[in-house]
């Protein structure tokens, strides 16, 4: 049977790629982690035991009940209790979907902005380009924690901390998107540079195409593979931003904690003896983030020669 007549899971489960993944035990493993981990936050509501966020299944009693293995532990609470008497599986579990949700929102943010940039700075090309590239080069020159520390604290000072609250999702997603386009825009804008000189890109002129058809149907698929390395390593990045935000007090509010507010939020009872209620998310934000760095590299290792031997 030919390629073109292979359904679409079997050329996906033959192809260079995947064939590469099953001999990659570190990458085979970090996938299945990673897909786990996903499963876990995308049906949290459905795995937790409790609803962290309702008040009718909280008691302060049960507060800072110890792990299972612990001794005075509650089979009830199978990783225990944090401060406020909730559920830390539980508790986790929504964090995990809240840290996962804003890292792979930004990565979108970043992925739609950076694109677009990087595209029409390379095949404008002049003087737009140089004014796009100098923007991008100031935006490298601050790091994304110190943007989105000032442009957060600015937000909870004007709008206060109710508005803060209440839209601290979206607030975050779109600043740390902000602050990371430049990555794409660069790679994006040195595919656009090498494939405009082909000749395919010259026919397509001739044809009478324009020039949004050629960059979108013709250049752009041409930088997929550089934008999919990019994006596993950015969503890493994004959740360490989050999380490093949330643990200064500048992302998630407590009510409603990514694995970030949890770490912060547990951190005075580190030393009390409930080390639990910061140690597991920490842990767990730990795993996630060696997951997908790991996927990320055996990524840039698997396609990055392709790329690189595709732009000579």
């Amino acid at each position: 049977m030919s390629d073109q007549n292979m359904p679409a899971y079997a050329r996906v489960f033959t192809s260079n790629l995947s064939l590469n993944l099953r001999h990659n035990p570190v990458a085979f493993i970090s996938l299945a982690i990673f897909l786990l981990l996903f499963l876990l936050a995308l049906f949290a509501p459905l795995i937790a035991p409790y609803n962290p966020f309702d008040t009718t299944q909280i008691d302060i009693l049960d507060s800072e009940l110890p792990p299972f293995w612990a001794e005075q532990s509650d089979p009830s609470f199978l990783f225990g209790t944090d401060g406020q008497g909730r559920d830390m599986w539980s508790i986790m579990l929504y964090g995990l979907r809240l840290s996962l949700m804003i890292g792979i929102g930004a990565v979108v943010v970043q992925t739609l902005l950076g694109v677009s940039i990087g595209l029409i700075s390379g095949y404008v090309g002049g003087r737009l380009d140089s004014l796009l590239m100098r923007l991008a080069d100031i935006q490298l020159s601050f790091s994304t924690l110190m943007v989105a520390i000032v442009f957060l604290a600015v937000t909870q000072v004007v709008g206060g901390r109710a508005f803060f609250a209440q839209y601290a999702p979206v607030l975050l997603i779109t600043i740390i998107g902000l602050a990371e386009w430049p990555q794409y825009a660069r790679t994006v804008r040195a595919t656009v540079l090498a494939e405009k000189q082909k000749e395919y890109v010259d026919a397509a002129r001739i044809m009478g195409f324009g020039p949004l058809r050629i960059m979108v149907r013709h250049i752009l698929p041409n930088s997929l593979s550089s934008i999919f390395v990019i994006s596993t390593i950015q969503i890493a990045n994004a959740i360490i931003a989050e999380a490093s935000l949330s643990f200064l007090g500048l992302g998630m509010p407590i009510a409603y904690p990514s694995l970030g507010s949890l770490i912060s939020s547990g951190f005075d009872y580190l030393f009390s003896g409930s080390w639990w209620i910061t140690t597991l998310p920490a842990a767990l934000l730990v795993v996630l983030i060696l997951v997908v760095n790991l996927l990320g590299d055996w990524l840039r290792d698997t396609i990055g020669p392709r790329i690189l031997q595709g732009a000579r």
